[in-house]
C-alpha cells in the first residue's frame, strides 16, 4: 500500500481491520484526549508557523506567483512528519484545525497552498491561515458539518475553481481522457470513519454529495501520458492521483516541483517515507505504483476578493 488521501486512509484502515494491522488514516485515533492543543480550531505548530512567517520575509516569497511561493512554501515543509487523522478531532461536530507538527498527502497541499494565499494578501497570523484552510476546505467555503469539508479530490478541485482558488487544466493536457470512475466509498463504508458511524444522517448527506461528483464531467491524465505533458507543469500545480479503488477517484496527492535542472518531481506527504518530502520524477513515481491510473491537476490562482478579507 502506498500514499493515501481520505478516502484511501478509510481503504487502509478496512484493509488492515481485515488482514494488515495497519494504521487507519481517515479515522479519528482512538487515543486522541479532547481537549489537547491540537483539539481546537487553532494552529497546532506555532513554532513552524513563525518559522515560515520569517523564511517567506527574507526570501521575499511573497513577491512571487502564487504556483512558486506555494511550492517554495512546500519545500520548506520538508521533512515534516508524516501524521494521520489531524482533523478528525471530535465525532459530533467539525472544527476548522490546522497541525503544522504533522502532515497527511492533503494536510500538506491544502497548508502549503494556504500559506501561500495568506502571503499574498500580506496576512502574516494564524488566524489569517485558518481563514484560508476554511475557505479552501470546505464547500463553498462555508463549514457547517462533517459532510461540508470537501474529502473527494475531484470534488476539492471543482469547488475550489468555483471559487477562484485554483483552475482545472487536466483537459488542456496532451492525452487527457473523460474520468468515468464514480465515487462512493465513504458512503459505503460508514463504519471507517469515525463521524459517519456516529451519525448516520451524515452517511445520506455524503451519498448526495457523491451523487452529485458522479454527476461531473471530470478528466484525467493517464499515466502513461505524463511523460510527454510534463514541459506543461509548473512549479505549485495540484495533482490528484486516480486509482483503481473501487469508489475512489483519487488515492494520493502532492505538488508538482520543477528543479533548475528542468525535472518535474512530486512534492508530497508520503506514508512510504514518513515525512514530506521530494520524490522522484513524476512520471516514474506513477509507473512504480500499480494501482494509480494517471493524475487530475489544478493550477493555483492569485487570492481574490472571493476569498476571505483576512490580516
Amino acid at each position: 500500500m502506498n500514499d493515501g488521501t481520505p478516502g484511501r486512509r478509510a481503504f487502509l484502515t478496512l484493509v488492515s481491520r481485515a488482514l494488515l494491522g495497519a494504521g487507519a488514516l481517515a479515522i479519528a485515533h482512538p487515543d486522541r484526549v479532547p481537549g489537547g492543543e491540537d483539539d481546537a480550531a487553532v494552529v497546532t505548530g506555532r513554532e513552524t508557523f513563525d518559522r515560515l512567517v520569517t523564511q517567506a520575509r527574507e526570501h521575499r516569497w511573497a513577491e512571487r506567483p502564487i504556483g512558486e511561493r506555494t511550492g517554495a512554501i512546500g519545500m520548506a515543509l520538508r521533512h515534516t512528519p508524516y501524521v494521520d487523522g489531524t482533523l478528525e478531532l471530535y465525532e459530533d461536530r467539525e472544527v476548522c484545525s490546522v497541525n503544522l507538527r504533522g502532515l497527511d498527502c492533503v494536510t500538506f497541499f491544502e497548508s502549503a497552498l494556504a500559506f501561500a494565499r495568506m502571503l499574498g494578501r500580506d496576512g502574516r497570523t494564524p488566524e489569517a491561515l485558518l481563514a484560508e484552510v476554511t475557505f479552501t476546505r470546505y464547500r463553498r467555503g462555508q463549514l457547517t458539518d462533517y459532510a461540508s469539508r470537501l474529502h473527494y479530490m475531484s470534488d476539492w478541485f471543482v469547488d475550489n475553481e468555483d471559487k477562484r482558488v485554483v483552475r482545472l487544466i487536466t483537459r488542456e493536457l496532451p492525452g487527457a481522457a473523460r474520468f468515468t470512475k464514480r465515487v462512493s466509498f465513504m458512503s459505503a463504508h460508514p463504519e471507517a470513519y469515525r463521524q459517519l458511524k456516529a451519525n448516520p444522517a451524515l452517511v445520506r448527506k455524503i451519498a448526495r454529495v457523491e451523487a452529485d461528483i458522479n454527476a461531473r464531467e471530470m478528466h484525467y491524465l493517464p499515466k502513461e501520458k505524463i511523460a510527454a505533458a510534463r514541459p506543461l507543469l509548473m512549479t505549485g500545480d495540484i495533482v490528484g492521483i486516480t486509482t483503481t479503488i473501487d469508489g475512489l477517484d483519487c488515492a494520493h496527492a502532492g505538488l508538482c516541483y520543477r528543479e533548475a535542472a528542468g525535472a518535474m518531481r512530486l512534492l508530497h506527504a508520503s506514508t512510504t517515507r514518513k515525512a514530506v518530502t521530494l520524490d522522484e520524477d513524476l512520471a516514474t513515481y506513477l509507473a512504480g505504483v500499480s494501482t494509480h491510473t494517471g493524475i487530475m491537476v489544478a493550477r493555483p490562482r492569485e487570492a481574490t476578493e472571493r476569498s476571505p478579507a483576512v490580516r
